[in-house]
């Protein structure tokens, strides 16, 4: 599907607000200019990616959503640590947490890096892995400058359902 007929689909859709997730939207080439170009159209547009791509390429306007990957994740390596500097009031980071290691790990990097001085920072428990009242209960231990973030969709439909 085009660029165009994507713009020209939004349109009849008649939404304010489009987001690009799932997978990793900065892999599919066509993403930055696409995200310009519904900037351009006036839409609010909102990126949410694995942050082991660099950010700097999308339009300022877009608000970035960027994961910093969890020891438990196996996916550390992954990490682009210096998507930080280009981290703005307008974006977010965000730290999904499976145990106690990783809520030290990002307590941890929230402080080393005052990430919570340049955007909102997002903390969200691994679905049935750890509990919301026991991260927040970690939070409020800590006094931490984060928001506690839950993935609706798991709690509102069925976690292992797809589509729709």
């Amino acid at each position: 599907m085009s660029r165009e007929s994507v713009i020209a689909s939004l349109r009849d859709l008649d939404i304010p607000l489009i987001e690009l997730t799932g997978g990793e939207p900065l892999l599919q080439a066509e993403s930055i200019p696409l995200m310009r170009e519904l900037c351009d159209a006036g839409y609010e547009v909102m990126l949410e990616t694995s942050g082991s791509l660099d950010i700097r390429p999308v339009d300022t306007r877009v608000k970035r959503i960027v994961d910093l990957k969890t020891p438990s994740s196996g996916e550390l390596a992954a990490n682009r640590w210096d998507n930080l500097d280009a981290l703005t009031e307008h974006d977010e980071i965000k730290f999904v947490l499976g145990d106690r290691g990783d809520y030290e790990w990002a307590r941890d990097v929230v402080r080393r890096y005052a990430v919570h001085e340049r955007c909102p920072v997002l903390f969200s428990c691994v679905f049935d892995c750890l509990s919301p009242e026991t991260l927040v209960s970690w939070l409020v231990e800590d006094r931490l400058p984060v928001r506690l973030q839950l993935q609706l969709h798991k709690v509102v439909w069925d976690p292992k359902a797809r589509g729709g």
